[in-house]
């Protein structure tokens, strides 16, 4: 996410949103690659309040390659390149509407049904501790503080702005896989750190929450048409009667400007380029992210 992005608030007045996405990312070798074999999650989902209305990845060079859908639901193009080669191109170029208002927000419910035996059982991935988003002790202390005197959606929104509030939005500051205590520690990080330290925050007291991966439009009031750099994001979605999602890195609901990719328990599970390869041992990525508002 940009530093822009991290201080704009979504705009939810339009009706619906049409934006047009270019993730491009380039891996150079400093010697030939012999074979390379990746899956990425650039792809945008239709659901409720959003529509692909196109999604292309176009690798170069070209090799075989195959769609398919992950356990939590994301689409992933798998391919390989057999041919030797010193660089890796992947473009993926999406148009999407987005119209997240378009049903009213879920009824809240009590702690009685979030923590219901077969809610639990329901939502088990969405509760489970897990190495990268395990919360630090003043967070889930704070959690617990409030979950004892709101409900769970009250809770949770207390939550993600109380965390907005005491960490800083720092590119940089962090590395893909420090942790959600880690970050907390160094009071700074990014979307990937503070979506990580909200959802340990939430599953600590029992909500369930999942990590969701995508991309936001970094200025709401650029001009239709008008390009603007930018870069993936990262927010959550909690539940409490039904899925709500929010952004705490800009402390907001996730609005018209979000485009969900991808969902997961963590980071882990959604990276946007996972790959293996044969050849020298170092390489350098470049990535960059287009956005334009159509409409």
């Amino acid at each position: 996410m940009s530093a822009d992005a991290a201080g704009a608030a979504p705009v939810a007045v339009r009706p619906h949103a049409r934006l047009r996405i270019v993730h491009r990312t380039v891996v150079e070798y400093p010697g030939p690659v012999a074979a390379s074999y990746n899956e990425v999650r650039m792809t945008p989902l239709t659901m409720p309040g959003q529509l692909a209305l196109e999604a292309r990845v176009e690798v170069t060079p070209r090799g075989s390659a195959y769609r398919y859908t992950d356990y939590f639901g994301a689409h992933v193009v798998s391919f390989d390149t057999q041919v030797p080669h010193d660089r890796l191109e992947i473009v993926a170029t999406s148009l999407v509407e987005v119209d997240p208002f378009h049903t009213p927000p879920p009824d809240p419910v009590g702690w009685d049904l979030v923590r219901a035996p077969h809610r639990r059982d329901r939502h088990v991935e969405w509760l489970a501790d897990r190495p990268a988003t395990s919360p630090a002790a003043e967070v889930a202390e704070f959690a617990r503080a409030r979950a004892g005197e709101s409900p769970p959606d009250v809770t949770a929104r207390a939550v993600a702005s109380w965390i907005h509030e005491r960490m800083t939005y720092l590119p940089g500051s962090t590395q893909v896989h420090t942790t959600a205590a880690e970050a907390w520690a160094e009071g700074a990080g990014v979307c990937q750190d503070i979506a990580h330290v909200a959802v340990g925050a939430l599953r600590s007291v029992g909500i369930p929450a999942r990590y969701v991966s995508g991309y936001l439009h970094p200025r709401p009031d650029a001009p239709v048409g008008e390009g603007v750099p930018g870069e993936s994001h990262a927010w959550v979605e909690w539940w409490a009667g039904g899925w709500v999602a929010y952004d705490p890195t800009n402390d907001a609901p996730a609005g018209y400007d979000h485009v969900v990719v991808a969902r997961g328990r963590d980071y882990g599970d959604v990276p946007p380029l996972r790959g293996v390869y044969s050849g020298p041992a170092s390489s350098a990525m470049t990535v960059t992210v287009e956005v334009t508002r159509l409409r």
